[in-house]
């Protein structure tokens, strides 16, 4: 299941090939995901057998190296029982074979529902909370901030595309990030939920908010303290846990096998008061921005007015509005009915999520080339009821 624009899609077809799998990674995945490894012909190969014994399913051979003359072999028929398998960890082996990824693992302990079953509510608040979680860490990969609105948040998306999501029996959880090119996501996470952990410790035996500063500079921000307390919430405590693939080695400067970092209810008042502080902490921008103007709006046939810019350059946002004054509105419906962008100075406003220019000035025109040109006009007629309400001075 694919992780995309925000939202769990659905299945993906998963077939890792005999020829490309190594042995050993094999092993260690099925150890990781709780197969049990039994007796073996000394030096040729191992048996495992799945979770729950093997009454739960059919048993693998995985020879111990590509030395032993049927290795290939084995291994296509380890991976046909995989597929054929019933269990949810065959799945999750296969994910990891086909495409090397490290793990995120998230647990969420709720008080049992009566009839046993997770309601749908926090099989969803568990979902959302983690794709939230993985977008501050790929957040966190553009730059450090203690907030970051919509700034960087469409190359966010875009790093987050590839994940893939297993199934979530119960509170649990796991998301498969490929290394190529997610790594530097799950390494952003893993230095940061370790730093909001080490302030809140700090908060509570010293009453400081110092750390909780100093964790911005490992990737700590008002979106990660938003996705853990969203984790959080309504639970009885969290857990998340990180895994590094194995054909891909463990990570510069992080542990081979990093301990489940914790999260509690008791935790939330320090979430809240980091989030806060992190938002109002963060300064507004000064920007020379240059866009396509895609609406205009005033209240009349004269005075200031309201622009929409959809960005080109000059500021990691899709989108920003702007109040401008009669001669500089002018100018940007002019640059509009031409199919031409602007260029405008002002400040990024952090209140409104940095989609707001504060004192917009120096509106001028800026050529582009023919194809940018028709694009934009194409844009034009496709909005051309919103400019002709703005030409109308309607609200």
């Amino acid at each position: 299941m694919r992780l995309s624009s925000g939202e769990f899609g659905g299945p993906e077809t998963v077939e890792p090939v005999p020829a490309q799998v190594d042995p050993a990674v094999l092993g260690v995945l099925l150890h990781r995901h709780g197969w049990q490894r039994r007796g073996s012909a000394a030096g040729r190969y191992t048996r495992w057998t799945p979770p729950g014994g093997a009454a739960a399913g059919t048993s693998l051979l995985v020879p111990e190296s590509r030395a032993y003359p049927d290795s290939e072999d084995l291994i296509g028929e380890a991976l046909t029982a995989l597929a054929r398998s019933a269990a949810p960890s065959a799945r999750e082996v296969l994910v990891s074979l086909a495409v090397p990824s490290d793990e995120v693992r998230w647990w969420r302990d709720t008080p049992p529902a009566p009839s046993g079953a997770a309601p749908w509510t926090e099989q969803e608040r568990l979902r959302g909370a983690a794709h939230r979680m993985l977008l501050a860490g790929a957040l966190a990969v553009r730059g450090r901030a203690g907030y970051y609105g919509a700034r960087h948040r469409r190359q966010a998306l875009t790093a987050l595309e590839d994940v893939l999501v297993g199934p979530a029996p119960g509170g649990r959880l796991t998301a498969f990030v490929p290394v190529e090119p997610g790594r530097a996501v799950v390494v952003r996470l893993y230095e940061a939920l370790y730093a909001v952990r080490e302030a809140i410790d700090y908060r509570r035996t010293t009453g400081g908010m110092e750390a909780f500063d100093a964790a911005i500079g490992a990737g700590a921000s008002r979106e990660l303290t938003e996705a853990l307390i969203a984790l959080v919430s309504g639970s009885e405590g969290v857990r998340i846990a990180l895994e590094w693939a194995p054909a891909a080695g463990v990570p510069a400067g992080c542990a081979p096998r990093p301990e489940p970092v914790e999260f509690s209810p008791g935790d939330l008042p320090a979430l809240r008061e980091a989030g806060a502080r992190y938002l109002d902490d963060e300064p507004s921008l000064p920007v020379r921005v240059t866009g396509a103007v895609v609406r205009l709006r005033r209240s009349g046939p004269r005075g200031p007015g309201t622009v929409r810019l959809r960005v080109l350059a000059g500021a990691e946002i899709p989108y920003v509005r702007m109040q401008l004054d009669e001669e500089a509105y002018r100018i940007a419906g002019h640059a509009h009915l031409v199919g031409l962008p602007i260029r405008v100075v002002g400040r990024l406003e952090s209140r409104g999520g940095f989609r707001r220019l504060a004192g917009a000035t120096g509106v001028v025109p800026v050529q582009v080339d023919d194809a940018e040109r028709d694009r934009l006009m194409k844009s034009l007629q496709e909005n051309l009821d919103f400019f002709e309400e703005a030409c109308a001075g309607e609200e």
